[in-house]
């Protein structure tokens, strides 16, 4: 997000905040009662789908006496199209990309009413670096000719995990080398894209079942794992802006119950989380394949963080944040901080 952009975000939320705090009576402390949700497309994405399949935000919201809660979802994918939703005020709640949480945090932090913080943690799994081109073995291998699918530039997923492996290779100083390489598409074009073998796009770095997919192709191979350089970490996160969690104190309670009922729910009945996510994705794509993704013990659906500062520490190395907190729960809203995370 340009700096043009982030001040017309901030600006929209402060002015939305001033707005809810001058409305006078009781309704000036109520709570909302319509939250407005988004999720990626891919697996990683699980519990929130599950939430959204089963209504349990507005289950747990009930349950909290907060009466009948509306929920509306919408399906974004990437750091910088999420931003922007939140900027244009279209979004309370998101799940995204830990590094995209990460970069927002740094540019809001400390601005009244623009700051963002997170919920939860959602989501630990590897992302896959897949190519069509036979020549390419490692990173080494990628010439300028080779255009590598990220669901957005720079500040997604994708993207930062791919500057962290480029780090590890060629050193910090040349964490962006492969940058000018990477072209912006949703994971489903991306598959199409590297599949059909007719296009500038060489590469793709992707998460289930995107990469299971494209493997199954011969012609695909694999060149990384994300966890060969970063272990088993959290991947994506659900955030908000501040003010919301602050005016919506038991809707941030009801979403983490629901959260935590949506994960169990996964760890418990792989099937009808399968089930699931071919319902609310509308991938066409085998049941028992989802079924073995999901037995894959790399995959994990938690909600405590679990590494968060790895990327602090390399974002704040390449320079691409400038406030870092001083440790992982500054990041997260109150009821994270009694966990054992990282």
């Amino acid at each position: 997000m340009n700096r043009r952009n982030f001040a017309r975000w901030a600006s929209a939320l402060a002015l939305a905040a001033t707005t809810a705090l001058s409305t006078p009576g009781n309704a000036a402390r109520a709570e909302a009662s319509t939250v407005r949700l988004s999720h990626g497309y891919g697996i990683l994405y699980l519990p929130l789908m599950v939430m959204r399949d089963q209504h349990l935000v507005e289950k747990h919201a009930k349950a909290l006496g907060l009466g009948d809660v509306k929920t509306t979802w919408t399906i974004l994918d990437g750091g910088n199209v999420i931003n922007d939703a939140m900027l244009a005020g279209n979004l309370d709640v998101a799940g995204t990309g830990a590094p995209g949480f990460v970069t927002l945090w740094s540019k809001a932090h400390g601005i009244p009413r623009s700051e963002v913080i997170g919920l939860s943690a959602l989501s630990t799994g590897p992302l896959w670096l897949n190519t069509n081109n036979p020549n390419i073995k490692s990173l080494k291998d990628f010439t300028p000719k080779d255009k590598i699918a990220i669901p957005g530039i720079k500040t997604s997923l994708s993207a930062v995990l791919l500057q962290m492996a480029v780090a590890k290779t060629f050193g910090i100083e040349n964490y962006a080398r492969l940058d000018p390489q990477t072209v912006s598409l949703s994971h489903p074009e991306a598959v199409s894209a590297l599949l059909s073998g007719k296009t500038e796009i060489t590469a793709h770095f992707t998460s289930p079942p995107f990469s299971y997919q494209e493997v199954k192709d011969p012609r695909i191979k694999r060149v990384l794992n994300s966890t060969d350089v970063l272990g088993n970490i959290t991947i994506d996160v659900v955030f908000a802006p501040k003010q919301f969690t602050v005016q919506n104190p038991k809707l941030v309670q009801a979403i983490l119950a629901a959260q935590e009922e949506a994960a169990a729910y996964i760890a418990k009945d792989h099937v009808g989380a399968a089930q699931t996510f071919l319902r609310v994705s509308k991938m066409n794509l085998p049941q028992a394949e989802i079924e073995q993704m999901l037995a894959d013990p790399g995959l994990q659906f938690t909600t405590t963080p679990n590494g968060l500062m790895q990327y602090v520490e390399f974002m704040g190395r390449a320079g691409t944040i400038k406030t870092r907190p001083a440790k992982w729960s500054e990041l997260f809203v109150p009821q994270m901080a009694a966990r054992q995370g990282s």
